[in-house]
């Protein structure tokens, strides 16, 4: 199966950074980082979702986290220096990041929004993350896609 190079891989190449392109079976009734562990036959604290949030003083951000876990918006907020913030709403999501849920990745959004990585991601020598189309996902180094997205290491759950 020939898989297409998504921006976001593109992005990876110019920083000559190492990934390894993984696709999966989609579900568009189950669009879940559990589906996307199960498909790919990996532990799902390994297999990391991308969120997007606002924050009251900072505005929007990303957060990325184990596929299970839910985001703590205390945590969050703390992190990222806000006093509160909240997930954005689905319909806005493409507008403003260029993916689309399911298919979001924490690399090469429109904007380049501050983001921050639950501190889980260095307990494995790479995890995976979304390379911004549904169906793929990029089995990376969890220092560089922090290195690339210029992300932050932090508590969210």
């Amino acid at each position: 199966m020939k898989v297409q190079k998504t921006n976001a891989a593109r992005l990876l190449d110019a920083r000559k950074i190492a990934y390894e392109l993984v696709p999966y079976e989609v579900d568009e009734n189950d669009l879940s980082a559990v589906h996307v562990a199960a498909q790919l036959g990996e532990n799902i604290q390994q297999v990391f979702k991308t969120l997007v949030l606002q924050g009251d003083k900072t505005g929007y951000f990303v957060c990325v986290l184990p596929g299970e876990a839910e985001v703590d918006l205390k945590k969050a907020a703390k992190a990222s220096g806000n006093k509160s913030c909240a997930l954005i709403h689905m319909k806005e999501l493409l507008g403003l990041t260029g993916y689309i849920r399911g298919g979001c990745s924490p690399i090469g959004m429109k904007k380049q929004f501050p983001t921050y990585f639950h501190q889980t991601c260095r307990d494995f020598p790479s995890i995976f993350v979304s390379a911004g189309v549904r169906g793929l996902q990029f089995k990376i180094k969890p220092d560089d896609l922090v290195a690339v997205t210029r992300g932050v290491i932090a508590d969210l759950v």
